[in-house]
């Protein structure tokens, strides 16, 4: 039975739609549409009407997931009443991966009916997996943690921008650290309410220590050593050429405003996500059972799965996260070098990988984990046992998600399989196999959405 694979190259004001069938037939001239309801209409009619010229019954519709701009006719086309009849999937689609097949072809020029070919392309030579229908919940919480995810972006970008113009002011700040924390409330009035390191120099221990008290409200265990140290830093540092010193305090004292504002919009969006994450109490709950596991990273989790049905294993959810690694083989040659792959879903990476970062700080069984892969790594050790925590992590979620159960820390684990042995003569293999030929055969039809 042919199949029409509708390709979109979705814009801000237009869509082109290109029509291809299986043998690689164009099904009908491209067309362009406003992005717009009625816009959405007319790519539904002439659909309907290409199906039915052509006694087709099956029809892909795909377009790459650029911005939101195709949230709003996707969703128009999933409920279209016109398809009554058809079997229409709607896929929203990784660009990335779209990207990967317009290398095969390089001599194509760029513009929007060759992408949205190259679309209608990708539809027809991937392999496209179950469809699923996303409950309406998860997008509210997804929007929710996606922007969480971004306003964290730029917290960490106003930090590095600060920290690099700090060196500019106070060199030896940077070098020695003499304070823990660079945004610390005692921190940010040095670095700020003094015009220059030459302030801070000339000032003797005994004023410097009733700042860093005043300040710090008396949060320091030994002020006067780590007055001795600041002013160390201070006899160290470069001395800034006076035409700059007005200039560098000012983008100071303004990106130091922006770190500010993004770690109070952040504290607002966890209270949102948090209220949000109400609609998920069952999954909020197996999640929150694992120490180290909050309410946003449960909440980000949970948002980005939409539904643990979608899996079959914990391999399949680590490659739509992307937490997986590539082989290089040739013959007798296993190259040492194992990159991750990056056509995932960034926001479940970003999760779980932070997730795994808690984790290893507060539950003592991913704790030694991480040690252990910590010790084995060659070089960035850190960022190495951290995915890979991130990895063990995947799997713990997957089970307690797919099992409704919770936590067990390890000895817990070895107490309840010694009062639930399995049966006489029954491996475990068997056991697992029957388990998830069981799943298999209670799994309902779904529509696809594609990250």
């Amino acid at each position: 039975m042919s199949t029409l694979f509708t390709g979109l190259d979705v814009h801000l004001s237009t869509v082109t739609a290109s029509f291809v069938l299986d043998d690689a037939t164009t099904a009908a001239k491209r067309i362009s549409f406003p992005n717009d309801p009625s816009g959405a209409d007319t790519l539904a009619l002439r659909v309907r009407d290409i199906c039915a010229q052509r006694g087709i019954t099956d029809a892909q519709i795909g377009m790459e997931t650029t911005s939101n701009l195709y949230f709003g006719l996707a969703d128009v086309l999933r409920s279209h009443g016109v398809f009554d009849g058809l079997h229409v999937d709607v896929h929203s689609l990784n660009a990335r991966q779209v990207a990967q097949l317009k290398k095969l072809f390089p001599e194509m020029s760029k513009d929007d009916p060759v992408d949205a070919g190259m679309i209608a392309e990708y539809l027809r030579f991937r392999r496209l997996p179950t469809p699923h229908l996303v409950d309406e919940r998860y997008l509210a919480l997804q929007q929710l943690t996606r922007h969480r995810f971004h306003l964290v972006g730029s917290l960490v970008g106003e930090k590095n921008r600060f920290i690099s113009h700090l060196f500019l002011k106070f060199s030896g700040f940077r070098q020695d650290k003499p304070l823990s924390d660079t945004f610390g409330a005692a921190s940010s009035a040095l670095l700020t309410e003094f015009l220059s390191v030459d302030e801070i120099a000339r000032m003797s221990i005994d004023e410097l220590v009733d700042f860093l008290k005043d300040k710090g409200r008396d949060h320091f265990i030994d002020p006067e050593k780590t007055a001795a140290r600041i002013k160390a830093a201070a006899a160290k540092s470069y001395r800034l050429n006076s035409s700059l010193v007005d200039p560098i305090n000012t983008i100071l004292a303004m990106t130091l405003e922006n770190v500010r504002f993004f770690e109070r919009q952040i504290k607002a969006i966890d209270k949102a996500i948090e209220h949000q994450l109400r609609a998920f109490a069952h999954e909020a709950t197996l999640l929150a059972s694992v120490p180290g596991i909050g309410p946003v990273f449960s909440a980000g989790i949970i948002a980005e799965i939409a539904g643990i049905q979608r899996f079959d294993n914990d391999g399949a959810l680590a490659r739509f996260a992307a937490i997986v690694w590539k082989h290089h083989k040739s013959g007798e040659f296993s190259g040492d070098d194992t990159p991750m792959m990056h056509s995932g879903n960034q926001y479940l990476r970003y999760y779980f990988v932070e997730a795994a970062n808690s984790l290893r700080l507060h539950n003592d069984e991913f704790a030694a984990y991480y040690q252990t892969k910590y010790r084995e790594a060659t070089k960035h050790h850190h960022k190495r046992a951290c995915v890979l925590t991130a990895r063990k992590l995947v799997r713990l979620v997957f089970s307690l998600l797919r099992k409704g159960m919770l936590y067990r820390t390890p000895q817990q684990r070895k107490e309840y399989q010694a009062a639930n042995p399995l049966p006489e003569g029954t491996t475990p293999g068997e056991l697992a196999r029957h388990a998830a030929r069981r799943r298999q055969a209670k799994r309902p039809m779904r529509i696809h959405i594609d990250h």
